[in-house]
């Protein structure tokens, strides 16, 4: 599946790869409708997480979309990596300060849809999540629903998406301490289950270079319930270049011993929309 879903961004990237020249704050409408409905942006910026991983490092995301009168497309690529200072034991017993990397996540994603008429559309969906330090090592699902736009204008666009999916994941290990204190890891067995996946997303432009997105991706099942909603403020500075604020949760409902439900990640980014 992750395989795939990297197959399909890099084609999507080349197909896409046309930059816009549209005004700071505006999508790039003229640009778009010459490229078959192609859109982009690549971030990059610094990231600050609180959960089951506290860092301070590096982050970077790449997001291509296509809108025409029959397709409504969506790619995305996502990475998280930090190293710190953490306390470890050596062999002596003695407590020492290691660099060490502290999160290390990634996540690939596409969603095609069909549209029926204008407000309609038939979606196909799958992601790819791996996290070493999350409730889950890796997680992966596929999906088909019924995807419609409930509004939509120059200012304010609020879509929905629901249907069943097959979901995939491997929770973290186990954490098991011996009598003698060594802590053993212990290898958890892959879970799937059939999922009913769900998406909201809102976008409201409040300015003519300052919009707010909102996204709240839902997948439960009965052994468990993932639910993933994020929030950005953008403020377009030029005609291809913004700054934007983002605040991630994710919540996973089924978690090891030791492993806490919520993680966050807050982001201040430079955005290059293309």
């Amino acid at each position: 599946m992750k395989k795939t879903l990297i197959a399909c961004l890099v084609f999507s990237a080349l197909l896409g790869a046309v930059h816009a020249d549209d005004a700071p704050g505006t999508p790039s409408n003229s640009n778009a409708a010459n490229n078959g409905g192609w859109s982009g942006s690549g971030e990059f910026g610094f990231a600050s997480a609180r959960g089951n991983s506290r860092t301070d490092n590096a982050n970077a995301k790449l997001t291509l979309n296509q809108e025409n009168e029959m397709w409504k497309n969506n790619f995305f690529l996502n990475g998280l990596r930090s190293k710190g200072e953490v306390q470890v034991q050596d062999e002596q017993g003695n407590t020492i300060n290691r660099f060490s990397t502290t999160a290390n996540r990634y996540d690939a994603g596409a969603s095609v849809g069909y549209k029926l008429d204008t407000r309609s559309y038939i979606v196909g969906a799958a992601r790819y999540d791996h996290d070493d330090f999350g409730a889950n090592l890796w997680q992966g699902i596929v999906s088909i629903g019924y995807g419609y736009v409930a509004l939509k204008n120059e200012k304010t666009e609020l879509s929905f998406e629901i249907g069943p999916g097959f979901k995939k994941y491997r929770p973290a290990d186990q954490q098991i301490t011996e009598p003698d204190g060594t802590v053993v890891r212990v290898r958890q067995d892959t879970e799937s289950e059939p999922v009913a996946r769900g998406l909201v997303n809102f976008k409201y432009r409040l300015t003519g270079n300052t919009a707010l997105e909102d996204t709240l991706l839902m997948e439960a099942g009965t052994k468990n319930k993932y639910y993933q909603n994020d929030i950005g403020l953008s403020v377009s500075m030029t005609k291809k270049l913004a700054v934007k604020l983002g605040y991630q949760v994710r919540y996973n409902s089924d978690v090891q011993v030791g492993i806490k439900h919520t993680d966050t990640l807050a982001t201040t980014n430079l955005v290059y929309n293309f």
